[in-house]
């Protein structure tokens, strides 16, 4: 296996999760005895430019062509952008004659703030039918896969944006020189991209392995960020960390000439990095041994409920729960079913445990012992919108980064 940054031989082992199905690839209910594919997941470790990554078993087109993750669903996330343009706009004076253009822009959820500020915007999103929800909110959507291309073709046509946003994206992409790339050719000079990807430091000390999955290609330290950039004529200028998505950080990207100055971020928390021992291979190799304890920790939870005659139902149908779910072996006979504020994913099965996805109306119905939280990044939302299990000594269960009952 090549490096897809630097081409480089990656060998060093970082998370085995064995075999599994796609993370995204829900089962319709008159397929539930239809086989589908597994593959290997297996993260590795680069030793040259230390980028943590999957091997590529599947295309971009496949995975995203017609996509079941709508970010509005997430009242949290929808925050989160909101804030975000109300700063953006705030910091760099943004306006009428500015343009604002979001790479994988889902269904709208961050472009509209911008909008109502009256900032002129453009999504870039891949998946047609999420872009089409996006197009009926009155966000104007192009649906393509960016990258240098994409860029060319916007930029003859006249786009010229001073901001360029690309949330939870990178980790997205097979052909990491080529997208980022496309954003040297697109932006505006003097403009700033901001990138927010999970942060691979809190990965590794929280214990989310389950963050990882066939859709995630590559997994980043700002380290590996900075490199890739400065490959393609582009400076980190600054960082913020985010509470999001388990911990999250937010670069600030300009052209290598462009007048911003770097904040003290930006070396403060490279420094960070190195000294957690991500420019070596130990921590590396620690965190694969933490993997396997963690899903002993959940298997046994799961085993001693079941002999207590007590349930468990899921709350959420996230990637990441399948991840975990898979891994860990855990299928309808520990959990009856899962539920999802999402209509698109009511009805289906789980990928690989075919765990059924049910309105969240159905839990309450239930009155099970126990709800695990699958999108764990969400508890308190979640513990907060389903407060009612409380009422009959229902309690909530987190996997990550290790087994908590609440």
């Amino acid at each position: 296996m090549q490096c897809r940054f630097c081409a480089a031989p990656v060998m060093q082992s970082f998370a085995d999760l064995g075999m599994s199905p796609l993370s995204n690839a829900f089962v319709a209910p008159e397929r539930a005895g239809a086989m589908e594919p597994f593959y290997p997941l297996h993260a590795r470790v680069c030793d040259a430019c230390h980028l943590v990554q999957l091997e590529a078993f599947e295309t971009p087109e496949q995975i995203f062509g017609d996509y079941l993750y709508f970010s509005s669903y997430a009242e949290s996330w929808l925050r989160h952008a909101e804030a975000y343009a109300a700063e953006m706009v705030a910091r760099f004076g943004l306006g009428a004659a500015s343009q604002v253009v979001e790479v994988a822009s889902n269904d709208g959820y961050l472009l509209q703030y911008f909008a109502a500020h009256g900032v002129p915007v453009l999504g870039v999103e891949p998946a047609a039918n999420v872009a089409a929800v996006a197009r009926d909110k009155g966000i104007p959507t192009e649906v393509a896969f960016f990258g240098v291309a994409t860029a060319q073709r916007l930029k003859a046509a006249g786009v010229a944006p001073q901001l360029m946003a690309a949330n939870n994206v990178l980790a997205h992409v097979p052909e990491l020189n080529d997208f980022v790339a496309g954003f040297a050719v697109l932006l505006a000079p003097g403009g700033v991209l901001t990138v927010e990807f999970p942060h691979l430091l809190r990965l590794m000390r929280e214990r989310q392995f389950d963050t990882i999955y066939h859709e995630h290609f590559s997994y980043f330290s700002l380290l590996t960020v900075q490199r890739i950039f400065a490959a393609h004529g582009l400076r980190v200028f600054d960082v913020q960390q985010l509470p999001t998505h388990g911990g999250s950080l937010r670069v600030f990207v300009t052209q290598g000439d462009a007048p911003h100055a770097e904040t003290p971020a930006v070396p403060a928390l490279l420094a960070e990095e190195r000294a957690a021992g991500l420019e070596g291979r130990a921590a590396y190799a620690a965190f694969a041994e933490q993997v396997v304890d963690t899903k002993a920790a959940l298997m046994a939870f799961c085993v001693e409920a079941r002999r207590a005659g007590k349930t468990i139902l899921g709350y959420g149908a996230p990637a990441k729960g399948n991840t975990l779910l898979n891994y860990c072996g855990i299928g309808p006979e520990f959990i009856g079913f899962t539920v999802d504020r999402s209509p698109h994913k009511q009805g289906l099965l789980l990928p690989g445990t075919r765990i059924p996805i049910r309105a969240p109306e159905a839990l309450l119905a239930a009155r099970p012992d126990y709800v695990l939280i699958l999108p764990w990044n969400l508890r308190d939302e979640i513990a907060t919108q389903m407060a009612a299990v409380r009422e009959w000594g229902g309690r909530f269960v987190v996997p990550i980064p290790s087994v908590q009952v609440f």
